[in-house]
């Protein structure tokens, strides 16, 4: 590479010489003679091509010290870019259990006639959600077996099995679990919420045994009644999504979405009565 720049520097410096020395020879000339024109032709020819290719040597050099620039600063911009996703997963995660925390604060402050027991989840009793899940709370902390367990979006379940530092919580989502409930827009309290899977796997509730003359419908809330004494009232299980009619049991069934997001659940509160037989 360093022979070939050196032919090339004498080459062009051979060039330009005889091209002076043709300059100056035909200076005060009024007229050159034909081979004097064509040995010009022939110089500024060869002298174009040579300052060409010497240019383009010269932008190519400059291009590939160019990209190395390009690509060092092409890394330093991911790498900055990779720290911001980062810091934004960090933010939209705080700032979504800030959320939780907030609605969960709200709660216990509407419902100021119980005390609570915070917990998390900390596994999965069986495959699925439908098995229930284990919280990090036992008898050493107050938990007992019927306990009613919620979020700041509603109704969760119930605890159903208590260990001295753990417990495991069936949902509402589960067809063992029966919660008496009641329309929050006509205060209908004769259903009874269950479990239920759809078509497509979805894991819903249904509410049960309502009277043929229903006004129930589509958006209704669907709360927790009084009746049986095992769920606080008024606790939000979820919305209807559609009713169906059983004329042969003459009853309504109304299909609910349950409020609480079973899949993302997080923090939990354990409702304590502050009656002495432990009802609600």
């Amino acid at each position: 590479m360093k022979l070939f720049k050196n032919k090339l520097a004498v080459t062009v410096i051979v060039l330009s010489v005889s091209f002076l020395i043709l300059i100056g020879y035909t200076v005060g000339k009024e007229k050159m003679s034909t081979a004097e024109n064509g040995v010009g032709i022939v110089l500024n020819s060869v002298q174009g091509v040579v300052y060409k290719f010497n240019s383009k040597v010269k932008k190519s050099v400059k291009f590939i010290f160019h990209f190395k620039d390009v690509k060092e600063e092409n890394k330093k911009l991911r790498e900055e870019n990779a720290v911001l996703k980062d810091k934004a997963l960090k933010y939209d995660s705080l700032a979504k259990e800030n959320e939780r925390f907030k609605k969960m604060i709200n709660f216990k402050d509407q419902r100021s006639e119980y005390d609570y027991i915070g917990c998390e989840i900390i596994g999965k009793s069986g495959e699925n959600w439908l098995d229930g899940f284990v919280i990090n709370r036992g008898s050493n902390d107050g938990i007992q077996k019927k306990m009613v367990v919620v979020t700041g979006e509603g109704l969760v379940g119930q605890v159903t099995s208590v260990a001295n530092k753990w417990s495991i919580v069936q949902s509402i989502i589960n067809e063992n679990i029966q919660v008496a409930g009641m329309l929050n827009s006509t205060r209908e309290n004769d259903g009874v919420v269950k479990g239920y899977k759809d078509y497509s796997n979805k894991l819903l509730a249904k509410l049960y045994f309502l009277p043929l003359d229903s006004k129930v419908k589509k958006g209704d809330t669907v709360l927790t009644s009084a009746l049986g004494s095992l769920y606080p009232k008024d606790i939000k299980i979820g919305t209807v999504i559609d009713v169906e009619e059983d004329k042969g049991k003459l009853v309504k069934n109304a299909l609910i979405e349950p409020s609480v997001d079973f899949n993302r659940l997080e923090e939990l509160f354990v409702i304590v009565s502050k009656n002495k037989d432990g009802k609600y």
